[in-house]
Protein backbone atom coordinates (compact mmCIF):
# COMPACT_ATOMS: atom_id res chain seq x y z
CA UNK A 1 0.00 0.00 0.00
CA UNK A 2 1.15 3.87 -0.55
CA UNK A 3 1.71 5.89 2.06
CA UNK A 4 -1.25 8.05 1.60
CA UNK A 5 -3.45 4.58 2.24
CA UNK A 6 -1.58 4.30 5.44
CA UNK A 7 -2.60 7.89 6.37
CA UNK A 8 -6.37 6.87 6.17
CA UNK A 9 -5.85 3.77 7.99
CA UNK A 10 -4.34 5.79 10.72
CA UNK A 11 -7.36 8.12 10.22
CA UNK A 12 -9.67 5.11 10.65
CA UNK A 13 -7.63 3.46 14.10
CA UNK A 14 -8.07 6.98 15.15
CA UNK A 15 -11.78 7.43 14.66
CA UNK A 16 -11.89 4.04 16.40
CA UNK A 17 -9.90 5.13 19.63
CA UNK A 18 -11.95 8.11 19.97
CA UNK A 19 -15.16 6.38 19.47
CA UNK A 20 -14.25 3.63 22.37
CA UNK A 21 -12.88 6.77 24.78
CA UNK A 22 -16.41 8.65 23.94
CA UNK A 23 -18.37 5.40 24.58
CA UNK A 24 -16.59 5.26 27.62
CA UNK A 25 -17.66 8.86 28.79
CA UNK A 26 -21.36 8.40 27.50
CA UNK A 27 -21.13 5.39 29.99
CA UNK A 28 -19.96 7.40 32.95
CA UNK A 29 -22.21 10.02 32.31
CA UNK A 30 -25.03 7.53 32.39
CA UNK A 31 -24.19 6.14 35.59
CA UNK A 32 -23.54 9.34 37.41
CA UNK A 33 -27.49 10.41 35.42
CA UNK A 34 -26.55 12.55 33.54
CA UNK A 35 -28.59 12.85 31.13
CA UNK A 36 -28.07 15.41 29.13
CA UNK A 37 -24.26 14.43 29.01
CA UNK A 38 -25.18 11.39 27.50
CA UNK A 39 -27.32 12.53 24.77
CA UNK A 40 -24.76 15.51 23.23
CA UNK A 41 -22.05 12.58 23.53
CA UNK A 42 -23.95 9.83 21.49
CA UNK A 43 -25.11 12.77 19.25
CA UNK A 44 -21.30 13.95 19.03
CA UNK A 45 -20.83 10.01 18.14
CA UNK A 46 -22.95 9.70 15.94
CA UNK A 47 -22.09 13.07 13.44
CA UNK A 48 -18.60 12.33 13.11
CA UNK A 49 -19.78 8.99 11.96
CA UNK A 50 -21.72 9.91 9.69
CA UNK A 51 -20.04 12.72 8.49
CA UNK A 52 -16.65 10.19 8.10
CA UNK A 53 -19.17 7.36 6.33
CA UNK A 54 -20.13 10.52 4.00
CA UNK A 55 -16.33 11.27 2.95
CA UNK A 56 -15.74 7.44 2.79
CA UNK A 57 -18.86 6.77 0.34
CA UNK A 58 -17.93 9.66 -1.70
CA UNK A 59 -14.46 8.91 -2.31
CA UNK A 60 -15.64 5.79 -3.38
CA UNK A 61 -18.18 6.80 -6.26
CA UNK A 62 -15.39 9.44 -7.36
CA UNK A 63 -12.45 7.82 -8.02
CA UNK A 64 -11.52 6.27 -11.18
CA UNK A 65 -11.15 2.28 -11.36
CA UNK A 66 -7.72 1.58 -10.91
CA UNK A 67 -6.89 -0.81 -14.16
CA UNK A 68 -3.54 -3.19 -14.34
CA UNK A 69 -2.17 -4.77 -16.76
CA UNK A 70 -0.61 -8.07 -16.75
CA UNK A 71 2.63 -7.99 -15.40
CA UNK A 72 1.68 -5.33 -12.82
CA UNK A 73 1.94 -6.35 -8.89
CA UNK A 74 -1.08 -5.69 -6.90
CA UNK A 75 -0.27 -5.06 -3.05
CA UNK A 76 -2.02 -5.89 0.16
CA UNK A 77 0.95 -4.30 2.90
CA UNK A 78 3.59 -7.14 2.53
CA UNK A 79 2.12 -9.60 0.16
CA UNK A 80 1.88 -8.64 -3.83
CA UNK A 81 0.28 -10.19 -6.77
CA UNK A 82 1.47 -9.93 -10.51
CA UNK A 83 -0.43 -12.21 -12.58
CA UNK A 84 1.89 -13.07 -15.39
CA UNK A 85 -0.41 -15.19 -18.13
CA UNK A 86 -3.53 -16.86 -18.79
CA UNK A 87 -4.51 -19.42 -20.97
CA UNK A 88 -7.33 -21.41 -22.04
CA UNK A 89 -7.10 -25.16 -21.07
CA UNK A 90 -7.38 -27.30 -24.36
CA UNK A 91 -9.37 -30.36 -24.50
CA UNK A 92 -11.72 -29.35 -21.77
CA UNK A 93 -16.11 -30.01 -22.40
CA UNK A 94 -18.34 -29.34 -20.74
CA UNK A 95 -22.34 -30.13 -21.78
CA UNK A 96 -23.15 -26.32 -21.11
CA UNK A 97 -20.41 -25.21 -23.39
CA UNK A 98 -18.06 -23.45 -20.96
CA UNK A 99 -14.50 -22.91 -20.94
CA UNK A 100 -12.16 -23.35 -18.53
CA UNK A 101 -8.93 -20.19 -18.19
CA UNK A 102 -5.81 -20.93 -15.99
CA UNK A 103 -4.52 -17.32 -15.26
CA UNK A 104 -0.86 -17.61 -13.29
CA UNK A 105 -0.16 -15.65 -10.18
CA UNK A 106 3.03 -15.01 -9.03
CA UNK A 107 2.51 -14.45 -4.98
CA UNK A 108 5.82 -12.58 -3.66
CA UNK A 109 6.21 -11.83 0.59
CA UNK A 110 8.10 -8.19 0.72
CA UNK A 111 8.02 -8.60 4.35
CA UNK A 112 11.18 -10.55 6.34
CA UNK A 113 9.51 -13.22 7.87
CA UNK A 114 7.10 -16.02 6.33
CA UNK A 115 3.61 -15.41 5.94
CA UNK A 116 0.85 -15.24 3.79
CA UNK A 117 -3.08 -13.29 3.12
CA UNK A 118 -5.34 -15.45 4.80
CA UNK A 119 -8.02 -13.30 3.06
CA UNK A 120 -7.57 -12.96 -0.22
CA UNK A 121 -10.24 -13.42 -2.87
CA UNK A 122 -10.28 -14.10 -6.79
CA UNK A 123 -12.84 -13.96 -9.15
CA UNK A 124 -13.33 -13.13 -13.07
CA UNK A 125 -15.68 -11.05 -14.55
CA UNK A 126 -16.40 -10.06 -18.42
CA UNK A 127 -17.97 -7.45 -20.47
CA UNK A 128 -21.39 -8.10 -19.95
CA UNK A 129 -20.35 -7.72 -16.15
CA UNK A 130 -20.98 -11.62 -15.25
CA UNK A 131 -18.20 -13.04 -12.59
CA UNK A 132 -16.73 -16.35 -11.95
CA UNK A 133 -15.65 -17.56 -8.55
CA UNK A 134 -12.55 -20.01 -8.29
CA UNK A 135 -13.20 -23.46 -9.12
CA UNK A 136 -12.43 -25.37 -6.31
CA UNK A 137 -10.88 -28.98 -6.45
CA UNK A 138 -8.78 -27.60 -9.78
CA UNK A 139 -6.01 -26.13 -8.53
CA UNK A 140 -2.40 -26.25 -6.81
CA UNK A 141 -0.74 -24.08 -4.91
CA UNK A 142 -3.50 -21.18 -3.19
CA UNK A 143 -3.22 -17.80 -3.78
CA UNK A 144 -3.36 -17.53 0.45
CA UNK A 145 -0.43 -20.00 0.60
CA UNK A 146 2.41 -19.34 3.27
CA UNK A 147 4.88 -17.82 1.55
CA UNK A 148 8.48 -17.22 3.05
CA UNK A 149 9.87 -13.66 3.24
CA UNK A 150 11.60 -12.62 0.45
CA UNK A 151 10.14 -15.01 -2.03
CA UNK A 152 7.76 -15.61 -4.26
CA UNK A 153 5.56 -18.70 -5.53
CA UNK A 154 3.56 -19.24 -8.07
CA UNK A 155 -0.28 -20.02 -8.17
CA UNK A 156 -3.26 -20.89 -10.64
CA UNK A 157 -6.36 -20.24 -10.11
CA UNK A 158 -8.32 -21.64 -12.51
CA UNK A 159 -11.92 -20.59 -13.90
CA UNK A 160 -15.17 -21.95 -15.68
CA UNK A 161 -16.72 -19.76 -17.64
CA UNK A 162 -19.26 -18.95 -20.23
CA UNK A 163 -18.42 -20.11 -23.88
CA UNK A 164 -19.00 -16.81 -25.32
CA UNK A 165 -16.79 -14.58 -22.55
CA UNK A 166 -15.08 -11.41 -24.07
CA UNK A 167 -12.74 -8.79 -22.02
CA UNK A 168 -11.87 -10.71 -19.00
CA UNK A 169 -10.52 -9.21 -15.77
CA UNK A 170 -9.24 -10.57 -12.95
CA UNK A 171 -9.95 -8.96 -9.45
CA UNK A 172 -8.61 -9.56 -6.43
CA UNK A 173 -10.26 -8.52 -3.27
CA UNK A 174 -10.40 -9.25 0.60
CA UNK A 175 -13.81 -8.77 0.41
CA UNK A 176 -15.82 -6.57 2.81
CA UNK A 177 -15.82 -8.65 5.97
CA UNK A 178 -12.63 -7.03 6.85
CA UNK A 179 -11.27 -3.34 8.32
CA UNK A 180 -10.17 -1.96 4.69
CA UNK A 181 -13.85 -1.60 4.11
CA UNK A 182 -14.43 1.65 6.29
CA UNK A 183 -10.67 2.93 5.10
CA UNK A 184 -11.04 6.43 2.26
CA UNK A 185 -9.76 5.31 -0.99
CA UNK A 186 -8.80 1.47 -0.53
CA UNK A 187 -10.10 -0.76 -3.20
CA UNK A 188 -12.01 -2.58 -0.71
CA UNK A 189 -13.84 -0.15 0.84
CA UNK A 190 -17.79 0.30 0.67
CA UNK A 191 -18.99 0.95 -2.69
CA UNK A 192 -15.59 1.53 -4.53
CA UNK A 193 -14.95 0.08 -7.99
CA UNK A 194 -12.64 -3.22 -7.81
CA UNK A 195 -9.03 -2.82 -9.10
CA UNK A 196 -9.24 -5.27 -12.21
CA UNK A 197 -6.76 -6.86 -14.04
CA UNK A 198 -6.94 -6.63 -18.04
CA UNK A 199 -6.28 -10.29 -19.05
CA UNK A 200 -6.86 -9.36 -22.95
CA UNK A 201 -8.66 -11.80 -23.39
Amino acid sequence: MGWGVRLTELLLFGLAGWTALGMVGVGVSWLRGERPRVRRGIAWLAGVWVVYLAVLLGVSLGQKQRVLAVGQPQCFDEMCFTVTGVEEVKGFLVRDGRRLVRVTVRVTNRGGSAGRDGLIRVYLTDAQGRLWQESAGVNGVGLSTRVAGGDSVMSEPVFKIAGDSTGLRLVLTHGWKQPGALVIGDSDSMLHRKTVVELGR
